[in-house]
């Protein structure tokens, strides 16, 4: 392990608190139907479009009124990004292990990049990401491996080198088609189709809590402690 590499909504950031409130003020504000929180949880890594639709389950995604809903729904997120918005409860503690083994750290995301660069200069990370992978940069979006191949060549490291950590089957798919080390967080905003069989993912492993994934890490920075040391003899 030289990188490490994370899906950000569900895997290294707890955004779903502030879908929650919006969809939900959306709701309100409509007078339609209040979507149920986790129900909400489990589509938040579906992006703006899947949100929207909860709330407009009738509208076709390519209705004028459904795209008018959709940028009403990416404003208001934007204008409020972080409100209960935060990193996983233990994350802070992982990402200063790495650091201070000078093992970089980035993202390789689905959400576009305004949001995501404002949700991370919003939680102070922009400076200590050492890379960001969005989907304005790449043709294709994972479950690609193009993302995981270009956050490789900017981290000037080999794919098979850098470990990728994410909550959806596609960030697994990704992470596997470009032969890096996959860890599915089952902590995440798992889709309920896929929540019944984690093994059918084919993560090389999964863990359910961020304590657990920072000492999975932990083994992962002994073990190239120990490489390096016998390389410098």
């Amino acid at each position: 392990m030289k990188a490490v590499l994370f899906d950000l909504d569900g895997t290294l950031i707890d955004t779903a608190a502030d879908f929650i409130r919006i969809i939900q003020q959306m709701c309100r504000d409509e007078q339609r139907p209040i979507v149920d929180a986790e129900h909400i949880r489990t589509q938040v890594s579906e992006g703006a479009r899947a949100m929207v639709k909860l709330v407009y389950p009738e509208l076709e995604v390519t209705d004028p009124v459904f795209l008018a809903h959709r940028q009403r729904f990416l404003t208001a997120y934007g204008d409020n990004i972080v409100v209960d918005t935060d990193l996983f409860a233990g994350m802070y503690a992982l990402l200063e292990e790495l650091e201070a083994h000078a093992i970089p750290w980035g993202i390789v995301t689905n959400k576009p990049r305004g949001l995501s660069e404002s949700l991370l200069a919003e939680l102070n990370l922009s400076d200590r990401c050492a890379v960001l992978v969005c989907p304005e940069d790449v043709r294709n979006t994972k479950p690609d491996p193009e993302p995981m191949y270009l956050a490789a060549k900017q981290l000037d490291l080999d794919a098979k080198d850098i470990i990728y950590v994410g909550d959806h089957p596609r960030d697994i798919d990704a992470g596997r088609n470009a032969d890096m080390y996959t860890i599915l967080a089952a902590y995440g905003y798992l889709p309920i189709e896929s929540r019944d069989d984690l093994a059918a993912w084919q993560a090389d492993a999964i863990i359910q809590t961020v304590p657990e994934l920072h000492q999975l890490l932990k083994q992962k920075i002994t073990v190239l402690a120990k490489n390096q040391g016998m390389m410098s003899h």
